[in-house]
């Protein structure tokens, strides 16, 4: 743009009148709360929740810590009261429109308004809008009632005739996780916990605007503004539009339909990808509406141009299961996404960024936004957005049936509704899916024992409106993403799992079956498989609120939620690893035995691309301090498993298993582009001794799995206890071995260490003379290891980067594998 056509923009901008646009004003200071039964008031935050204001007050204890969920439970069968007073001036009395916005109310409450009662809410997924021009004064008082939810299911529960599983939490439209699960606790949360906004407007408001795509390829994208609003005004108007601050589009309207479009074309259009195919490209995208020369509303969004289609055909072996982007098969990599705290309020901007930087650090491009928890925040998927994460994002619904009543059905409808549309901006979301294992629940979890024919019809029916008719009525109406009925298509206990869609196999864990059953039994994608293991030292010690790290304390036994989660584990863990007889090396040993086993699982569904499509482990992260599936504890910790799965999911992955003693090599090919190089085996002992070599120049097409070589391991005449194989491409290396972790022969050796002070953190530098396995790096300093967990060749020098605020590494502690061992 030349600087006489910028001038000439400057100056009718700054020629526009302002003064007529909405006023947003966010009512989010001087709240108090109280229990509906008490006289007096305390302060709270807003917005918030009640357990958290009870903490701050110092009426219960950090909820988190001890066994102090088991002692929390009264809070949530008490009824709160929440209130705040605030002023109004003239100018935004004199608005011809006055209206409250609540964001989020969780769940069942009264509002009133200078004591008149407003609105009555039933669902915490929705946001409410209440007209208040004749309720506002000078000076006012918003006070918000919170019942316990118990009273509207006990009410809900009493119109069946029937039980619908799995309890009274299938009645109430509110995070399902906070009834418990068996990784998280009971903690049900009442309070505000999205902002309250008064809007004031005069003659025009935008309500949504929707930049919908009709074609994209190399050449073109035809996109059409869509603009929904709030009018009195019925001259016509004038729609400005902004591609990256330039001014691409003018165009006028007359304002009666409450809603119009506009097409718009981009030439040549940078296109939206996944992080590790490509750049995910937004586009800053920005409506003025103006009547004459005064500015009506503006609004902005950040758009990704991209083609998203789940492709499930019907083939010789069954059905696939995968996503296209851009017209190209993307092998989705990642983790289940659950709530990142109990008290959603007390997840931060900062938390969303370290986490979702995590998730592109492990070359992840997909969560599955799990349907037991929340719709997550905007900022969330601005980031996915930003990072180029693809999000499976669920329905909130899981692991039950639910009802098919009118008033359930309606009130649904709406949640989804304004959900679809909040989120279809959004270049990351891939897949709305309709609810978690609700329908592998009701073909194999028992719950049409002992229920007549009707009873299982009209419930069985009732899915069906939802899944089958509502939710992908609403998805298609109002976006293009592709819906999926309910995940998993099949579970373990029906065959076609291997073969047709999505598949959740908890035949490791649940069922006890060892690691190997995954390398055989690959489906066409993986959307959870999951094994457990304990957290940090640092999380544990939080737990116990002592620096002890006993995993037999009380305390310790209430975070481990799954009913056989401490013997699965030792159960295991006697399977592949020596079973330590002491706390802390077997927390590490745990760590290293869910990331031994989940690695396995990841490897081999990559090795059978095309064929398995998408890697998708339970759980990427937690809610609170707890044994569970995450790879990153809630302190934020990395867990073995996700420093390990960082080099499974590497784009290029060379990986390794043996068949029938054949050593095959595999080398998988994520990459748009061809890979090409030597492919280097080496057998070594433990002591850097070379036993075996071998090279083979390849190349590798693009998104592709091959098999590369086959070493004959019977001729070769091995101690297969005392070596490691070595593969390396294009400069990285992955070792093998050729035995269970627990019969190596490994070698004791001591671990040189250089500390070097950067502008960040620390460099520090390891030597030995021996194979160091899976070397741990412990330091009290906060902060985070560049690698860990790691497996140290001998003779070589490995340099890992510590990076921390602290001005000092005072204490850094190293643990390896090999001591374990007799």
């Amino acid at each position: 743009m030349n600087r006489i056509l910028v001038f000439v923009l400057l100056l009718v901008c700054f020629s526009c009148k302002r003064g007529n646009t909405p006023i947003t004003v966010e009512l989010s200071k001087d709240w108090t709360f109280k229990n509906v039964k008490d006289t007096s008031w305390l302060t709270a935050e807003v917005p918030g929740e009640v357990h958290m204001d009870l903490f701050r007050n110092k009426i219960i204890e950090a909820p988190f810590v001890g066994n102090n969920e088991l002692d929390l439970q009264w809070v949530s069968k008490e009824d709160w009261a929440y209130k705040t007073t605030f002023s109004v001036t003239d100018k935004i009395l004199l608005k011809k429109h006055l209206e409250l916005n609540f964001k989020g109310l969780d769940t069942y409450a009264s509002v009133y308004l200078n004591d008149s009662l407003i609105l009555e809410t039933k669902n915490a997924f929705r946001g409410y809008k209440v007209d208040v021009k004749s309720f506002l004064k000078d000076e006012n008082e918003l006070r918000v009632v919170f019942k316990s939810t118990s009273i509207a299911e006990e009410k809900e529960k009493a119109r069946l005739s029937y039980e619908l599983p799995e309890g009274n939490r299938v009645f109430t439209r509110k995070p399902q996780f906070q009834y418990g699960w068996d990784w998280g606790p009971q903690f049900n949360t009442m309070g505000i916990s999205e902002p309250i906004e008064l809007i004031a407007w005069d003659d025009y408001k935008i309500e949504n605007f929707y930049v919908e795509q009709s074609v994209l390829n190399d050449s073109v994208a035809d996109l059409i503004f869509r603009i929904s609003y709030k009018t009195v005004i019925e001259d016509r108007l004038t729609y400005e539009f902004y591609i990256n601050d330039t001014l691409e589009l003018i165009q006028y309207d007359e304002a009666k339909d409450k809603s119009t479009r506009f097409p718009f074309q981009i030439k040549n259009p940078k296109k939206w990808w996944p992080h590790n195919i490509g750049a995910p490209y937004l586009y800053d995208v920005k409506c003025v509406v103006k009547k004459g020369n005064q500015i009506l509303d503006s609004i902005s969004v950040k758009k990704g141009l991209r083609t998203i289609e789940l492709v499930t055909e019907k083939d010789s072996i069954g059905a696939s299961f995968y996503f296209k982007v851009n017209e190209v098969p993307v092998y989705a990599k990642g983790a289940n996404y659950i709530p990142q705290n109990s008290f959603q309020n007390q997840v931060k901007k900062d938390h969303y960024e370290t986490l979702l930087s995590a998730v592109v650090e492990a070359n992840m491009n997909m969560l599955r936004v799990w349907g037991g928890g929340i719709y997550e925040r905007d900022i969330f998927y601005d980031l996915c957005d930003e990072k180029g994460i693809l999000v499976w994002q669920d329905f909130m619904f899981a692991c039950a049936m639910y009802p098919g009543d009118e008033a359930f059905l309606e009130n649904v409808k709406i949640e989804a509704e304004q959900q679809v549309k909040r989120l279809r901006n959004h270049a990351s979301i891939a897949l709305w899916c309709g609810n978690n294992e609700s329908s592998e629940g009701w073909r194999r979890w028992g719950w049409q024992s002992n229920r007549g024919e009707e009873e299982r019809a009209e419930i069985w029916n009732n899915y069906l409106k939802l899944f089958d008719s509502i939710l992908p009525e609403i998805v298609a109406s109002n976006t293009s993403t592709p819906y999926w009925e309910s995940s998993p298509s099949y579970g373990r206990g029906n065959p076609k799992y291997k073969t047709e869609g999505d598949a959740h196999d908890w035949g490791i864990w649940h069922d006890e079956y060892p690691f190997e059953h995954l390398q055989d039994n690959v489906p066409r994608f993986m959307s959870e498989f999951g094994f457990q293991s304990f957290p940090s030292y640092e999380a544990i010690k939080f737990i116990n609120a002592n620096d002890s790290i006993s995993i037999a304390s009380p305390a310790f036994s209430t975070h481990q939620k799954h009913a056989r989660g401490f013997s699965i584990i030792e159960n295991y863990m006697a399977r592949d690893f020596p079973v330590p007889t002491n706390d802390e090396d077997y927390v590490y040993v745990s760590q290293l035995l869910q990331a031994h086993g989940i690695t396995m699982g990841i490897e081999a569904q990559r090795r059978a691309k095309p064929y398995t499509m998408g890697t998708l482990y339970w759980q990427l992260n937690d809610c609170w301090p707890v044994a569970s599936w995450s790879s990153i504890d809630f302190m934020g910790n990395w867990k073995a498993l996700h420093y390990k799965a960082k080099h499974s999911f590497d784009n290029v992955l060379v990986s390794l298993r043996v068949q029938n003693d054949i050593l095959k090599t595999y080398v998988v090919n994520d990459n748009l582009k061809p890979e090409n190089g030597t492919l280097k085996t080496r057998i070594l002992d433990f002591k850097g001794n070379e036993l075996y070599a071998f090279s083979k120049v390849i190349g590798v097409k693009p998104l592709v799995s091959a098999l590369q070589t086959e070493i004959n391991l019977k001729a070769l005449n091995l101690k297969a206890s005392e070596v490691v194989v070595v593969s390396e491409f294009q400069n990285k290396k992955r070792l093998f071995y050729l035995v269970k972790p627990k019969d190596l022969k490994l070698s004791k050796a001591d671990i040189q260490q250089k500390i070097t002070k950067t502008t960040d953190g620390f460099s520090i530098e390891l030597y030995s003379k021996a194979l160091q396995k899976d070397v741990f790096l412990i330091s009290e300093s906060k902060g985070h290891f560049s690698d860990n967990f790691f497996d140290l060749l001998p003779n070589e020098t490995k340099v890992i980067y510590f990076k921390t605020k602290a001005l000092q590494l005072k204490y850094l502690k190293i643990k390896t594998f090999n001591k374990l061992l007799r």
